[in-house]
């Protein structure tokens, strides 16, 4: 008689048994969800960090150096074909040879200044 009334019970809280498993499986998927979350912050962080990183920076500096450099030898191949007057040669060709030295010299002093990784 006894184990009747237990197998009574034990039924009885089935389905109380499988609500709470219901209820936990809802509370790990959400909890699951928002780790994720937190998980993607923070890697969108760590990449912007890393293009900040001072070698990425360097890398950057060394790049728009080299493009205003190949930017100034293109307009002496234009002067040189006769595309543009001295005058508009001078003035561009100037500003953009002390944008390129002041973008080395600016990179100089940085690679000295920081320690390499």
């Amino acid at each position: 008689m006894k184990t009747i009334q237990l197998a009574r019970k034990n039924l009885e809280k089935a389905s109380q048994i499988g609500e709470l498993r219901n209820q936990c499986t809802i509370i790990r998927t959400t909890e699951l969800a928002v780790a994720q979350e937190k998980i993607d912050e923070l890697e969108k962080k760590e990449k912007e960090l890393a293009r900040l990183a001072p070698a990425s920076l360097l890398e950057k500096l060394k790049d728009a150096a080299n493009g205003t450099d190949e930017e100034s030898e293109n307009l002496q191949h234009l002067l040189l074909a006769g595309e543009i007057e001295l005058t508009e040669f001078i003035q561009n060709y100037r500003s953009l040879r002390t944008l390129y030295h002041w973008r080395m010299l600016l990179r100089l002093a940085a690679t000295s200044s920081v320690p390499p990784v």
